[in-house]
């Protein structure tokens, strides 16, 4: 399967999406928060760094709980800046 290339705005997306769940996490460690969402510390990393910019929905929803996000807001924090 070959996938597609991320446009700018999905990479912009994705890096947004990084900084707010490593703003959530706050002084917790990644390996806490990661094992609290039964994802790996590493898969975490990617994410935070942009390095995943699509995650799986159900990865991001258990993220969003092991941080006490709403998923609401996380997506509307997510959303492109209009210019």
């Amino acid at each position: 399967m070959v996938r597609t290339p991320l446009t700018p705005e999905e990479r912009e997306r994705g890096e947004r999406l990084g900084r707010l769940l490593r703003e959530a996490r706050g002084g917790r460690s990644m390996a806490e928060v990661a094992a609290e969402a039964g994802i790996s510390a590493e898969t975490l990393r990617k994410i935070e760094t942009g390095r995943a910019p699509t995650p799986a929905f159900f990865t991001v929803a258990a993220l969003a709980r092991a941080l006490g996000l709403s998923m609401d807001k996380l997506a509307e924090r997510c959303e492109p800046v209009a210019a």
